[in-house]
């Protein structure tokens, strides 16, 4: 392998092309104004086919394997570089030769998950070869890469921060190579890895969970099972000491969820408790059994665990329960003597600190004699421990914000032993089938994140009405709300859920439409726009209903629901993408009545209201009666319009579909 110069052998009629074709458009997506770099790199998409790629693909691609390419990119800041190959991947026109030329040393960022084609053993070993900076990289979704493969790329890459492998064949030997060479790492995606069990995460706990057998090294990087055999007697002599020196990783998000193939019903929750414990900088976590982890955290319910501890060679949980509480009241203590010395003017050093008031003689005899290895600070933890057990403070707290496959049965551990949430998703399906009503369960657990919860997102197969005192518990500070799988009924209070998120940026709601029809009225019609609840933050908004396939159209069975439509377009507006699905009412009229008054102003009229709709990008209206009428008046209506999908809309013919396409420069999509 040696390095390749493009520079000189770029032809001068490339050169030209690269200044006479360029882009017709001068609006981002957003409609703003593009800026001199947006159009640049713009412009070096437009030609990077024809110009960059095209000589060294013909001489070079399949013929010579480069160590370092110097070409025209090597000149551009490395965050521009990462903007050029995730605005070709948008585009689909990302190519292995374009690829090869954009891997170049100041690359911090690359991510392939929108190609995954081009992720090969060949590209990994070019990125080990030419990026071994790179802080972020996710090839989530290539499924055809080695594991052997990808754990010789992570050996080369100490930088990285951030790692996505979701969708991967990813085993024991890459987390175990995760843990022994990423040891900056904060983020991991591993989501969708069925080859991947979830004791197998273990290892990103540090030390104590990695024998020295199965640390990876250059010929091999399967991990070797050291299980002690089960016994009665188990103690800690038995198991590997929690303190080690290999610290966990500082990982602050870890993403775990749809891994294994469930072999063992129970490792979910326990392999859940042991990272819980073992990973104190972690804030966001996506695991199945990760409520009744903390539930078994709670109760201390350990005993039940030592099953898992035998077969998988790990400690004992209550070991790892008693290392994280300890370590959490050193921190506490440090942070109170730092807040009190923070008055004091004289300079005290802090190790004698904790020296003098931590280790008695007879302790520091021994740690110097017995260990000779022994610091200050394993005497601190040491001493703290002893204190703590005589106190019986017992209290733990973990710090997460966001969480992801909890259940609704463990949510009041959760609230407990985690105050500091806010954001959670969780499924409420009564899977034991005691009938029970999460109401008011769900309720009381979610009052300790009262006034904090930004993000909610709840799957229940019941009446949505069930769930409306939970949302009013949390509903004031909620910014995103996701409701999957509701019931309705003419009676369902969507009104009173928008009432009780004032300040909601996302809504999305998939919901089975009412069973039983309403009666037809015209109050929404009459309704005082003034007295309607607003979202006036609201950005994105998304209603489904379940359809059956027989039936070329939704059922017309919730009238009542144009009331919510009107009050949702008219009260938001800072909508700009809307999905409206297989609604089970007419929502033509509803578009007419609220574009109505402002296709045909009146001359004399003083009290205009603010104009709906005006920011939509993306309107999605699959599967309801909109008009090709109706239609043309949204894209007359929103200037920054971009794409109107209008697939199974039965009231539109293909004519009136052609001739739209015809006349506007908005994508519409139809079926």
């Amino acid at each position: 392998m040696f390095a390749l110069d493009l520079t000189k052998s770029l032809p001068r009629r490339c050169m030209r092309n690269t200044r006479s074709k360029g882009r017709g458009g001068r609006t981002d997506e957003d409609g703003s104004v593009l800026s001199l770099t947006r159009l640049c790199l713009l412009s070096l998409a437009d030609n990077m086919k024809d110009v960059w790629v095209k000589d060294y693909a013909d001489k070079y691609l399949d013929q010579y394997s480069f160590r370092h390419i110097m070409g025209p990119f090597n000149l551009l800041p490395g965050e521009l570089v990462e903007e050029l190959t995730q605005l070709l991947c948008t585009r689909k026109q990302l190519s292995r030769a374009a690829l090869h030329l954009l891997l170049v040393p100041q690359l911090r960022g690359l991510s392939l998950e929108s190609c995954p084609g081009l992720v090969t053993s060949a590209l990994c070993a070019h990125i080990t070869a030419r990026c071994q900076g790179l802080c972020r990289l996710d090839l989530s979704g290539a499924q055809q890469l080695p594991s052997k493969v990808l754990c010789e790329t992570l050996c080369c890459l100490p930088a990285l921060r951030s790692l996505s492998l979701a969708g991967m064949p990813c085993d024991a030997c890459v987390i175990s190579t995760i843990a022994h060479h990423c040891r900056l790492l904060r983020h991991l995606d591993v989501s969708c890895c069925h080859f991947l069990s979830p004791a197998a995460l273990l290892p990103l706990g540090g030390g104590a969970f990695c024998s020295t057998s199965a640390r990876p090294s250059s010929s091999s990087f399967c991990r070797t099972s050291t299980a002690p055999p089960p016994s009665s007697s188990f103690t800690s002599a038995h198991s590997p000491s929690v303190s080690s020196a290999l610290p966990p990783l500082p990982l602050s998000s870890l993403l775990a969820l749809d891994i294994g193939f469930g072999e063992e019903d129970g490792d979910n929750a326990v392999a859940a408790a042991y990272l819980l414990l073992s990973l104190p900088e972690l804030e966001r976590v996506a695991m199945e059994g990760l409520a009744q982890a903390c539930c078994l955290i709670e109760h201390r319910e350990f005993k039940q665990t030592d099953e898992f501890s035998y077969r998988e060679g790990v400690p004992r949980l209550e070991e790892v329960w008693r290392e994280r509480r300890n370590r959490q009241g050193i921190d506490s203590w440090r942070k109170e003597r730092e807040g009190a010395a923070a008055g004091v003017e004289e300079h005290v050093d802090e190790e004698e600190i904790l020296w003098n008031d931590y280790c008695d003689e007879s302790e520091k005899d021994a740690c110097t004699d017995e260990e000779p290895s022994c610091s200050l600070k394993q005497a601190e933890e040491k001493k703290r421990g002893r204190v703590l057990s005589e106190s019986g403070d017992e209290h733990l707290i973990l710090h997460l914000k966001d969480v992801k496959g909890v259940t609704w049965d463990c949510l009041e551990s959760l609230s407990r032993l985690c105050p500091d949430i806010c954001s959670i998703s969780m499924n409420a399906d009564d899977e034991s089938g005691t009938g029970r009503r999460h109401g008011p369960v769900l309720a009381a657990a979610l009052q300790t994140w009262s006034g904090q919860l930004l993000s909610l997102s709840v799957q229940y197969p019941g009446p949505l009405v069930d769930l409306l005192p939970a949302i009013q518990v949390v509903g004031s500070s909620l910014v995103s709300l996701t409701l999957e799988g509701v019931k309705t009924s003419p009676q369902t209070p969507l009104l009173e859920v928008i009432k009780s998120c004032p300040r909601l940026r996302d809504l999305l709601i998939i919901a089975e439409p009412p069973i039983m029809p309403e009666e037809e009225n015209g109050e929404w019609d009459r309704w005082d726009d003034r007295d309607l609840p607003q979202l006036p933050h609201l950005c994105s908004l998304t209603l489904k209903f379940s359809y059956s396939h027989s039936q070329m159209k939704p059922a017309m069975c919730w009238m009542s629901l144009r009331k919510t439509l009107k009050c949702l377009f008219i009260g938001s507006p800072l909508l700009e993408n809307l999905t409206l699905v297989s609604l089970p009412c007419p929502l033509d009229c509803v578009l007419q009545r609220v574009l109505g008054p402002h296709l045909n102003p009146r001359m004399d009229s003083t009290d205009v209201p603010p104009v709906p709709l005006r920011r939509v990008q993306h309107f999605t209206l699959q599967r309801t009666d909109v008009t090709m009428v109706t239609v043309k008046n949204i894209i007359q209506h929103s200037k920054r319009l971009r794409l109107v999908d209008v697939r199974y809309c039965w009231q539109i013919s293909k004519v009136e579909w052609l001739s739209c396409m015809k006349s506007s420069e908005v994508q519409v999509v139809w079926v």
